[in-house]
């Protein structure tokens, strides 16, 4: 799926996890339990993602015994702020999730965003290369937590990584700016750049 809503403005985050009490254990979360975590998250949300605004979520939305709740799986879906919510389902996403009534649904997407205007690849999961990454265009992704960042042009949107907020496309930009090249990128993408930089590998 490609977007080019260009004037709409974007916000991009992973993994919350409503309602799953181990994630607060697993990834070392600074809550007493998910309640405190379901509530914090989205108040942060509603403190950035605007009434018009897109919100892209990439994936696991929700985990637990709590899932299984369709009511107050939806009363948690309609408490999501934004114009649009955009769901790129990750591997916790079944079909009790996929059914709520996201903008879009996919595994993957292409979605413009940033000075460059360039379309931009949304998965939950990292990757190496993917369309048009060697004319400028990052991959955003989730799944891993806060186990890994990123690299220079692949960038780790999950909540866990951003103090549990959704982030810009600009502060994704300046992140990536601090990221290490993908060692793996001459063997992907050879006699390529990133971004136009030299690239020392080692």
């Amino acid at each position: 799926m490609r977007r080019n809503e260009l004037h709409k403005k974007k916000w991009y985050c992973a993994d919350p996890h409503f309602g799953h009490d181990a994630i607060v254990k697993f990834c070392n979360r600074p809550f007493r339990n998910a309640d405190e975590a379901d509530e914090v998250i989205l108040r942060n949300l509603h403190e950035r993602v605007g009434p018009a605004d897109q919100l892209w979520l990439l994936g696991d939305f929700a985990l637990g015994r709590r899932k299984l709740d369709k009511k107050w799986l939806r009363e948690m879906f309609d408490r999501l702020p934004g114009a649009e919510q955009h769901l790129i389902v990750g591997n916790h996403d079944d079909e009790i999730i996929q059914s709520l009534p996201w903008t879009s649904v996919s595994h993957i997407a292409e979605v413009r965003d940033g000075a460059q205007r360039q379309f931009n690849t949304l998965s939950h999961y990292p990757m190496h290369t993917w369309n048009h990454a060697r004319r400028g265009a990052y991959c955003l992704f989730g799944h891993v937590h806060d186990n890994w960042l990123g690299t220079r042009n692949c960038v780790n949107v999950g909540l866990d990584v951003w103090d549990f907020y959704p982030v810009s496309f600009d502060e994704i930009e300046q992140r990536s700016k601090t990221l290490p090249v993908n060692k793996h990128w001459h063997e992907v993408e050879p006699g390529t750049t990133i971004f136009g930089e030299q690239i020392d590998y080692y």
